[in-house]
């Protein structure tokens, strides 16, 4: 008759997380303009312009996403545009990726494309709690440390390009 257990409510995040769920499939003819919210697995295979909030996001080879995603996995096969924030991403090697990567585990086959930034999430919890831990040195002198994005292509990091010249060091005057 009583219960010492706090009884779920109707439509509340445990009674629709169902692990025996199928996944939802975003087909590859579908476009969809709007954000996605879901507590359990989407495989996206079409083109989503919206943020992106879920248990488990595989991205397929033919996906375009523009947009935010946050997840506790992340699968990127296909192309995001758009800050991933996830306890495990995964780019392989067919990903297209402009974006910052939010995470605590991470992994880039060979051939994956990333341009951004790549913060482990206790750094960015590190900085929440003490935004002073981003700056560098002391007093009136302390300056921010500035980031070089983590560009990859294949197994060859990008180079930063030089300014053109007349190989004496100095620039060309026309």
């Amino acid at each position: 008759m009583f219960s010492t257990s706090k009884p779920t409510e109707i439509g509340s995040a445990d009674s629709l997380n169902n692990k025996n769920s199928v996944p939802s499939i975003i087909s590859q003819d579908l476009v969809i303009r709007g954000n996605l919210l879901s507590t359990g697995e989407i495989q996206i295979d079409g083109t989503v312009h919206g943020d992106i909030e879920t248990a488990t996001l595989l991205v397929g080879e033919n996906a375009e996403i523009n947009g935010e995603i946050e997840a506790k996995r992340v699968g990127i096969h296909g192309r995001v545009n758009g800050q991933v924030t996830a306890q495990s991403v995964t780019l392989a090697k067919t990903a297209h990726m402009i974006g910052d990567v939010v995470y605590e585990d991470l992994s880039i086959e060979k051939g994956a494309y990333l341009k951004g930034y790549c913060n482990p999430l206790e750094a960015i919890a590190e900085q929440t709690q003490n935004p002073a831990a981003s700056v560098q040195g002391s007093g009136d002198k302390a300056q921010a440390v500035p980031q070089e994005p983590f560009q990859t292509e294949g197994a060859t990091p990008i180079k930063k390009l030089e300014k053109p010249g007349n190989g004496s060091g100095k620039s060309a005057v026309a």
